[in-house]
């Protein structure tokens, strides 16, 4: 179903455990490992990801906020070691005008084709971009268009940025980086379906007609999760706080709801037309390949064994 055709908000179907899903495609989100032991435990958890055979995968920028730092070798190895298509990160609120034109043209003469174009997250003691620098994601993705054909993804925000004046203004940001040549747009997670429909029917109403892969993040530790969602904008709804109420030194039980939740929203999502999955892996396999086999993805039996 395109993003233009879609049912009104008030005819909203309910998606059931069984229930035939319409096709879909999943992508997976990882970020580079900081450590030895992190880079071991990575390399499995890919490995049992990659037989899902996602559309791609995309990869995060290093934790010093370099667009390239970590995050081009990553590339490199998944598509060398795991056969995966992948999807850099690129943020231009490090790195200045020349520096994101190198590393683009770097991408692009080893054959990645797509980009996840961001602003990214500026210096604490800075305030406005640096003369030398795009100032917004819609500039980044403009100069990408420039320098080759790149697909271009680029964030959105169920719930509004949290630097953003108002829904409104945050909904004219995204169509000027859609207006720039984006071709897709990714979501920020939000765990309420609701807040994502609407968005989904807001971004139709605006005309924007890019595809929209929905972020899924499967709970793997809840009070981590509701500490990042403070930090980045995300509510955390109440009912939610109350399943993993108690589970702290259950993480079988854990998982399984985590799992559960995850699909639950994923199978809802499907229904509705809104058929691109983002998965935020967390470098972790368990959850996300539970989530993914309650909707009825699995690896060819090729690769089951």
């Amino acid at each position: 179903m395109s993003q233009t055709q879609h049912r009104p908000f008030q005819d909203r179907r309910f998606a059931f455990l069984g229930e035939p899903l319409p096709a879909m495609a999943i992508s997976f989100e990882f970020f580079p490992p900081r450590t030895e032991a992190a880079a071991a435990r990575f390399w499995p958890a890919v490995e049992r990801l990659a037989t899902l055979r996602p559309r791609y995968v995309s990869v995060t920028c290093g934790a010093s906020g370099n667009p390239a730092e970590g995050t081009a070798p990553l590339v490199a190895e998944l598509r060398e070691r795991a056969g995966l298509a992948c999807a850099a990160h690129l943020t231009c609120a490090t790195a200045g005008r020349a520096q994101i034109e190198t590393i683009a043209k770097h991408y692009w003469a080893g054959g990645v084709r797509h980009l996840v174009a961001l602003r990214g997250d500026r210096p604490k003691d800075q305030t406005a971009p640096l003369a030398e620098h795009h100032a917004f994601a819609s500039d980044l993705v403009q100069a990408l268009r420039r320098i080759a054909a790149f697909e271009i993804s680029v964030a959105a925000y169920p719930e509004t940025h949290p630097e953003a004046v108002s829904p409104a203004e945050d909904l004219d940001n995204l169509a000027r980086k859609i207006d720039a040549g984006a071709d897709r747009i990714i979501t920020q997670y939000c765990f309420d379906t609701e807040t994502i429909l609407r968005f989904r029917d807001q971004v139709a109403a605006r005309g924007l007609s890019a595809p929209i892969a929905v972020g899924i993040l499967p709970v793997h530790n809840f009070a981590q999760v509701a500490r990042f969602s403070e930090r980045c904008g995300a509510s955390v709804p109440a009912w939610l706080g109350a399943l993993f109420e108690g589970l702290d030194d259950d993480p079988e039980q854990c998982g399984l709801v985590a799992a559960s939740v995850a699909a639950e929203q994923a199978r809802r999502l499907v229904v509705e037309g809104l058929d691109e999955l983002h998965f935020y892996t967390l470098n972790r396999a368990d959850l996300t390949l539970a989530a993914c086999r309650l909707l009825g993805l699995r690896p060819p039996l090729a690769c089951a064994a």
